[in-house]
């Protein structure tokens, strides 16, 4: 008796979908969703294969150019986590395949996920992101919160964290070197400055977990400070 009820238990738990899933914060956004109760399934949507064991693990290989194929390997469930996020060398360049990684893959799967029925998405975008900043990567950033907020999700939360301290499966040298000077100098990161912080990967993970569980409905950002107290 006690096994059946345990199973029930189990598969009443939330689903879980995931973009990005091999990046630093996907990855260990993964291994702490398979570690929760909370979570029955854990849906991965991936560009190219990749190997889990565990029973609660689906993985879906997408081609995200084509929505209808989107939409059936999304299928139903309550949480969207999209911790997807390339850089212009990973695509050579090609600022098609930038915008289309960074914006129209995130964007396009909230817009099938409201229409399948989940009622949270999280997504990490970037520190001072502004749909109107000079800066191309900050400018992205900011499209991609401004049509996130147009689809009027019950429940959006949007995370900005600054440089991302972590291994990352691909070796980038000046992140690198960021990364080793960055602490010294986040000492004096004080006041408005704080938002610039750098924050460990798992960090950002642990806080979007913590959110996807809260109640409240409406839009939520969260800087350096709020991935700090969600993650506690």
């Amino acid at each position: 008796m006690i096994v059946t009820l345990t199973k029930i238990k189990i598969m009443s738990g939330l689903t879980a979908v995931v973009l990005g899933a091999t990046g630093m914060i996907g990855e260990a956004l993964v291994k702490q969703l398979i570690t929760d109760p909370n979570y029955s399934t854990i849906r991965l949507l991936v560009r190219r294969s990749v190997n889990y064991t565990e029973p609660k693990v689906e993985v879906f290989v997408v081609d995200f150019s084509d929505l209808t194929d989107l939409e059936q390997k999304l299928g139903s469930g309550d949480h969207i986590f999209s911790c997807l996020g390339t850089t212009l060398s990973k695509v050579k360049g090609d600022q098609s395949e930038y915008r289309k990684i960074d914006l129209e893959i995130p964007v396009n799967t909230a817009k099938l996920g409201l229409k399948n029925g989940f009622k949270k998405f999280l997504i990490i975008t970037a520190v001072g992101s502004n749909a109107r900043s000079g800066n191309s990567y900050i400018r992205l950033k900011g499209e991609i919160e401004e049509a996130l907020k147009q689809l009027n999700y019950p429940i959006l939360h949007i995370f900005q964290p600054s440089l991302l301290m972590g291994d990352r499966k691909e070796f980038r040298l000046m992140e690198k070197i960021i990364q080793a000077v960055m602490p010294v100098f986040a000492i004096l990161m004080v006041g408005g400055l704080k938002k610039f912080k750098p924050i460990r990967g798992v960090e950002v993970a642990e806080a979007m977990i913590a959110a996807a569980k809260m109640k409240e409905t409406g839009i939520f950002v969260h800087g350096y400070e709020s991935i700090k107290e969600l993650k506690r």
